[in-house]
């Protein structure tokens, strides 16, 4: 099994939350073997990045509901005039 093949599922569901695929639809996106893309999505599924549903689609372990980090928030003091050297 290729690392990149793993790696391009990764980003495909990634990218795209609340993706769900068949193990033939991921045959095709990826263009490789069909035993290759069993191998791979057997691997997603064993270190639960991707679960397999009762109705034959793959899908992130999130299922795409992704908490999103919010950034920092920060307030700005207003700085005191430079003094000019005597």
């Amino acid at each position: 099994m290729q690392q990149r093949t793993l790696d391009r599922l990764r980003a495909e569901f990634l990218e795209m939350p609340g993706l769900r695929l068949t193990a033939e639809q991921v045959h095709r996106l990826c263009g490789v073997e069909r035993a290759a893309c069993a191998s791979a999505l057997d691997a997603l599924v064993e270190e639960r990045f991707l679960c397999a549903k009762p109705d034959g689609t793959y899908v992130r372990t999130s299922d795409g509901h992704l908490t999103r980090r919010r950034p920092a928030k920060a307030t700005v003091a207003p700085s005191e005039p430079k003094r000019k050297a005597s």
